[in-house]
């Protein structure tokens, strides 16, 4: 009986190691990583869907862009910057499974909250239909609360979070009408952990997450619109780049070091397993970023307490001119293709 409960207890301490040795190679949460070893394909789920993203003319929009186009999804790509959008059409249909017509290149300015109602009917009148909504528009910021001007803050709430309901609000009806369709917003991982430097779009992220969770319960009557909240962690971007600084007309120009990131392409990869799989809320990152959030959800002290001590280093490294965030993670740090 000894040797029994003997051979038990090791095989009990094998599973645990192998879960520990899984969860610290995980790159999002466990349930979007079930539904990429065991759900559906989004080569089988995304093909032939009407797809609008915007923020298409770089980072994570720009590869949404790509990866849809190669599961033959039609697109409507906005921004602000047409060039930019014209461009990434043109690597869509170089390497993608569509055609000129399956791509929609339409400029939009997710402040300019008059032109979001015109802009759904255009999409409306070139496909007939609107499946899936991706908000990914939006900008970060990287300056101290006592430095940055109020515009900053009123910026960040106008393009991140009115920016976002307001467009999520023409596109709607549609949806409702339909009784189908998915509304996707790229949240952060700034969504549920607050840093220093980003206290503007930490909070427009959390009031974006809290929107969205607000509405998926007002839609209980409609259960064929899904409305997912996706919080990626550091991805491999220009967001840093493009970051507000102490003024409005200042962006922080420096992306800092991106070594330690994922890669877009993966982040993007599992953002599609999502829609696929009709999750509501995943995360997406690496450790130990992940840990972090993990701490967050389900034993908030701890996370504050290491939050803050992370937090000091963070704002040492901005003032010295050294990259935010990655000094402090120098042990993960690793290149990516």
């Amino acid at each position: 009986m000894d040797w029994v409960l003997l051979l038990l207890l090791l095989a009990l301490c094998a599973l645990l190691l192998h879960g520990l040795r899984l969860f610290l190679r995980a790159d999002a949460d466990l349930t979007l990583l079930w539904a990429e070893w065991r759900g559906r394909r989004p080569e089988q789920e995304l093909t032939g869907m009407v797809v609008w993203v915007t923020g298409a003319s770089s980072g994570i929009g720009e590869e949404l862009a790509y990866q849809l186009s190669k599961q033959g999804a039609s697109l409507v790509l906005s921004a602000r910057r047409q060039h930019e959008l014209e461009r990434v059409k043109s690597r869509c249909l170089e390497n993608g499974n569509v055609k000129g017509k399956d791509i929609l290149v339409l400029p939009l300015d997710l402040t300019d909250r008059s032109s979001h109602e015109v802009a759904t009917k255009t999409v409306l009148q070139e496909f007939g239909r609107i499946d899936i909504l991706v908000n990914n528009g939006g900008r970060s910021q990287r300056s101290l609360v006592m430095d940055a001007n109020m515009d900053v803050f009123k910026e960040l709430i106008e393009l991140n979070y009115l920016g976002t309901v307001s467009l999520t609000k023409c596109v709607l009806p549609h949806m409702i009408e339909r009784k189908q369709g998915k509304i996707v917003t790229v949240n952060s991982f700034a969504g549920i952990v607050s840093v220093p430097l980003s206290s503007g779009y930490c909070a427009s992220k959390h009031a974006l997450r809290g929107f969205f969770h607000s509405l998926r319960i007002e839609l209980v009557e409609y259960p064929g619109i899904v409305v997912s909240n996706i919080c990626p962690g550091p991805v491999q971007s220009q967001v840093v780049s493009n970051a507000l600084g102490e003024e409005v007309t200042k962006a922080l120009g420096n992306g800092g070091d991106q070594s330690y990131k994922m890669a877009t392409s993966r982040c993007v990869r599992l953002m599609l397993i999502t829609m696929a799989n009709d999750l509501t809320e995943v995360w997406i990152a690496e450790q130990p970023f992940l840990l972090v959030a993990y701490l967050w959800q389900y034993m908030p002290t701890w996370a504050w307490w290491i939050t803050s001590k992370l937090g000091k280093k963070r704002i040492e490294n901005f003032k010295s001119g050294v990259d935010a965030d990655s000094s402090y993670f120098k042990f993960f740090k690793k290149k990516h293709d």
